[in-house]
C-alpha cells in the first residue's frame, strides 16, 4: 500500500509546470479579453471619477400618497433600473419626506439610467380612435419606400403585433388630411355618444364590457356628447411637435377614460385620440429586447403576459382586427406618450407580443428595462441635476494607494530579512495575485457593472495581508519539516497537505465574512465586501496553481536544496535535528580480555 503512494506523490512532483501553464495561460487569455474589449482599466465609482447627482422630488399620484411605504418601493424600484442597465454603485436614497437623491457615476450608461431613473413607467394598452401626424412634420415619407402591399406577419403565423411608420403614413395621404380628420372626428363622436369605443370597454383592471352598449339616460348621452366635443377640440388644437403642448397631453388621463396623446415614430410625430385602456403594463410578466435577424423590423421588444392579461390582450386585439384603420391599431402607451401604434388583422393568442418600429438597441433595451422592473408608485418631478467632481476622491485615492504602498513595502522588508530566498516566491505570488485582481476587475465593470470605489480599494489593500498570510503559513510548515530532519524535497511534499487545510479554512472564513457583509450592507460598503470576497477567492487559485509548483520546482535548486544560508531553508540557523541513523560501533577486545595498556 506504501509504495503506491509514494508513486503519486511522485507523479504529483514531476509535473508542477502544467499548473504554472495553466494558470499562465488565464493571465494571457483573460489579458487579452480586457484589451480586446477596450477596458483597460477598472470603471471608478461616483468618489473616484465623478457623476452626476440628480434631486427628484416625490408628488401624489392618482390613487397613491406620498408615504414611507411608497418612497420605499420607488427607491427600490429606481436602484434595479440602475443595475438593470449595467451602472453599478449608483446611490439611491431618500432625503426627508417626499425628495429622493439619485448618485449615478460617469460611465458609459450613465445618461441613459439618468433619463429612465424618474420615469413613472406606467404602461397601457389602448384601442386608437383616430391618428394622424401633427405638427410641421406631417409630410409623410415617400410611398415607394414601401410596397403598397406590404403588411406585418399574420397573427396566425407570428403572434406578435407589427406596425411599420411607411405603412401608417402612406396609408394617412390617400385622402386628404381634411376628409381623413372629418371622418375619424365623426367616428370618435358617435363612439363616445353612444358611451362606448369601437373596441371593448376593458378598463385597466381587467372587467370586460360589451362596446354596443348605449348609454342608460339621456344625461349621460349628453355627457358624453359634451366630453367628446371637448376631446375632439383638444385633438383639433393639438400640436405634437411643441413640446409644452405634448407635456400638457396623455399622462394625466385616467386609465378608463378616452384621452389624447402624442407619439414619434421615425422622427414623424403623430397624435392620436385613444380610448380606455383595455390592458394594464403591470399583466406584463417579463419584457426583453431582441433583435429581428429574419425580418426587417429591427430591434424589437418582445412581451410576455401573465395568464389574466394574455386573455385581455387577445379579447382587445381580436375586436380591434374587425374594425377599419385606424381603428384596427392599438397603442401602447408609456407614460401618456405613444411609443407604438401596431395594426392588428386578428385575435392574438398565446400571450406573447412585440413591440416594434423605429427602435435603436439603446431604445429597445431601456422599454424593456423599464417594463421588466415595473412602475413607480409615485411621480417625480426633476429638482435638480449637479455634477460631481472626482477632486475629493482623487485626493483620498491617493492617500490610500500610499497607504496600500506604504503596507506593500513593509511586508516585502519582513519577508525580505525574515525568508530571504522564500521572498522570491511570496513576492511573485503576490504580482501573480495583483495582475489577476486588475484584470478581472477591468473585465467586470462591463460584464456585471462593477465599479471600484474607495471603499474597495482598502478591501484590495486588506487582501494583501490575507494573500501574504497564506504564503507564511505555507513556508512555516516546510521549515517545520525541515528542522524534523528532512531534506527540503519530501519536506515540500509533506508541509503541503497540513498547509492546504490551514489556508483553506483561514480563506473560508474570509471569504464568509466578506459574503455575509455583501448581503446585510448596501451602497459603498459593498464595494469593499465584493472585493475582498473576490481577492479571498485569488487567494486560494495562486496558492494552488502558483505557489505549490512553484515551490516544488524550486527545491530541485541547488540553491535551495541544499541549505544555502541565503535561501530562508538553511538547516542549521532553523535547528534543525540531525537525522536519525544507526551507526555500527567498532569490534572491541572479547569480554574478559585485558588492556595492552594496562597490562
Amino acid at each position: 500500500m506504501a509504495a503506491p503512494k509514494r508513486g503519486r506523490s511522485a507523479s504529483a512532483q514531476s509535473k508542477p509546470g502544467r499548473s504554472l501553464a495553466l494558470i499562465l495561460i488565464a493571465i494571457v487569455a483573460l489579458t487579452g479579453g480586457m484589451f480586446l474589449s477596450g477596458n483597460k482599466t477598472p470603471r471608478l465609482g461616483i468618489d473616484l471619477a465623478g457623476g452626476t447627482s440628480i434631486t427628484l422630488k416625490a408628488k401624489a399620484d392618482q390613487g397613491s400618497a406620498v408615504n414611507k411605504a411608497n418612497m420605499d418601493t420607488a427607491v427600490d424600484i429606481m436602484n434595479r433600473r440602475v443595475n438593470g442597465l449595467g451602472v453599478s454603485e449608483a446611490e439611491v436614497q431618500t432625503q426627508g419626506t417626499d425628495n429622493i437623491i439619485v448618485n449615478i457615476p460617469k460611465g458609459t450608461n450613465s445618461k441613459e439610467a439618468q433619463q429612465q431613473v424618474g420615469t413613472t413607467a406606467k404602461l397601457y394598452f389602448r384601442p386608437v380612435l383616430a391618428s394622424e401626424p401633427s405638427g410641421g412634420a406631417a409630410q409623410s415619407p415617400s410611398p415607394s419606400a414601401t410596397p403598397s402591399g406590404s403588411s406585418s406577419p399574420q397573427p396566425s403565423t407570428s403572434p406578435s403585433a407589427s406596425s411599420s411608420p411607411k405603412e401608417k403614413a402612406s396609408s394617412s395621404s390617400t385622402a386628404s388630411p381634411t376628409a381623413s380628420a372629418t371622418s375619424q372626428g365623426r367616428a370618435v363622436t358617435d363612439a363616445l355618444k353612444a358611451g362606448s369605443t369601437p373596441t371593448p370597454s376593458t378598463s385597466a383592471s381587467g372587467s370586460t364590457k360589451p362596446s354596443s352598449t348605449p348609454s342608460a339616460t339621456p344625461s349621460a348621452s349628453s355627457s358624453a356628447g359634451t366630453a367628446a366635443a371637448k376631446l375632439q377640440a383638444q385633438y383639433a388644437a393639438l400640436d405634437c411637435s411643441k413640446p409644452a403642448e405634448r407635456a400638457k397631453v396623455g399622462g394625466a388621463s385616467k386609465p378608463g377614460e378616452p384621452t389624447v396623446a402624442c407619439g414619434q415614430i421615425r422622427k414623424v410625430w403623430y397624435k392620436y385620440v385613444l380610448g380606455p385602456a383595455a390592458v394594464d403594463g403591470t399583466e406584463v410578466k417579463k419584457a426583453q429586447a431582441v433583435f429581428d435577424t429574419q425580418g426587417a423590423s429591427g430591434w424589437q421588444v418582445q412581451m410576455t403576459f401573465s395568464n389574466s392579461g394574455a386573455k385581455k390582450f387577445a379579447d382587445i386585439t381580436g375586436q380591434l382586427a374587425k374594425n377599419q384603420p385606424p381603428q384596427n391599431e392599438f397603442g401602447i402607451v408609456l407614460d401618456g406618450e405613444v411609443v407604438s401604434s401596431p395594426f392588428v388583422q386578428g385575435a392574438i393568442t398565446g400571450g406573447q407580443a412585440e413591440i416594434s418600429g423605429s427602435f435603436t438597441q439603446q431604445d429597445a433595451q431601456s422599454l424593456a428595462n423599464m417594463l421588466s422592473y415595473g412602475a413607480l408608485p409615485l411621480s417625480f418631478q426633476e429638482q435638480s441635476v449637479t455634477t460631481v467632481t472626482a477632486a475629493l476622491g482623487g485626493e483620498q485615492l491617493h492617500a490610500g494607494l500610499l497607504a496600500g504602498a506604504i503596507g506593500l513595502a513593509l511586508v516585502v522588508i519582513y519577508l525580505v530579512a525574515y525568508y530571504r530566498g522564500l521572498s522570491v516566491v511570496a513576492m511573485a505570488s503576490l504580482l501573480v495575485s495583483a495582475i489577476l485582481t486588475y484584470v478581472i476587475m477591468s473585465l467586470l465593470g462591463p460584464a456585471i457593472g462593477f465599479a471600484l470605489n474607495l471603499p474597495a480599494v482598502c478591501g484590495a489593500i486588506v487582501a494583501i495581508g490575507i494573500t501574504a498570510d497564506s504564503f507564511i503559513v505555507y513556508f512555516e510548515r516546510i521549515r517545520d519539516e525541515i528542522r524534523e530532519g528532512r531534506s527540503l524535497r519530501p519536506a515540500v511534499e509533506r508541509a503541503w497537505p497540513r498547509a492546504r487545510r490551514t489556508i483553506l479554512v483561514s480563506d473560508f472564513v474570509s471569504f464568509l465574512a466578506a459574503a455575509v457583509l455583501f448581503i446585510v450592507t448596501v451602497g459603498k460598503v459593498q464595494g469593499f465586501a465584493f472585493t475582498l470576497g473576490l481577492t479571498t477567492l485569488l487567494d486560494v487559485v495562486v496558492v494552488f496553481l502558483f505557489t505549490k509548483p512553484l515551490m516544488t520546482l524550486l527545491a530541485r535548486r541547488k540553491f535551495f536544496a541544499n541549505g544555502h544560508k541565503w535561501s530562508g531553508l538553511d538547516p542549521k540557523s532553523l535547528g534543525a535535528k540531525p537525522p536519525l541513523r544507526r551507526t555500527r560501533r567498532p569490534a572491541g577486545p572479547a569480554t574478559g580480555s585485558a588492556d595492552p595498556k594496562e597490562a
